[in-house]
C-alpha cells in the first residue's frame, strides 16, 4: 500500500509513510490479549524475541533451547503445543495451550519450563 492509499483509506494520516503507519496501527496487542486476537506476524516475532527459532520447512514448528531443558512449539489450528525434554531425562513433557488464553499466560506457562 503506498501513502496514496493510506491517504485514501484515512484521509487524516495523508503525511504518514507506510512505516510509521504500520508502526501505528500494527503493534502487539497487550500482553493480556487472548493470542487469537494477535495477528501471526506478531506472534512469530514475539517467539522470536524470546529465543525461539522457526523450522524452515515446517513453519508452524518452532524449537527452544534454555540451560537445563529444549523444547518443541507447534502452532496448531486452534492451540500452540509444547513437548519438553529435560537434560539428563528420557522423559518427554507435552502441553498444549489454547489461543483464547492471553500471550502473558502462554508466555509464564511456556518460557517458565517443564
Amino acid at each position: 500500500m503506498t501513502g496514496v492509499g493510506i491517504a485514501f483509506l484515512f484521509p487524516r494520516f495523508h503525511s504518514l509513510s507506510l512505516t510509521t503507519f504500520s508502526n501505528n496501527f500494527m503493534s502487539i496487542p497487550s500482553a493480556d490479549t487472548p493470542l487469537y486476537n494477535h495477528p501471526l506476524p506478531e506472534l512469530e516475532n514475539w517467539l522470536r524475541e524470546r529465543g525461539c527459532q522457526q523450522d524452515r520447512e515446517e513453519l508452524n514448528h518452532w524449537w527452544l533451547e534454555r540451560s537445563n531443558w529444549k523444547a518443541q512449539l507447534w502452532l496448531d489450528t486452534d492451540q500452540i503445543t509444547v513437548i519438553y525434554e529435560v537434560d539428563g531425562s528420557e522423559r518427554e513433557i507435552q502441553r498444549s495451550f489454547k489461543y483464547s488464553l492471553s500471550r502473558q499466560d502462554v508466555e509464564d506457562a511456556v518460557f517458565g519450563g517443564p
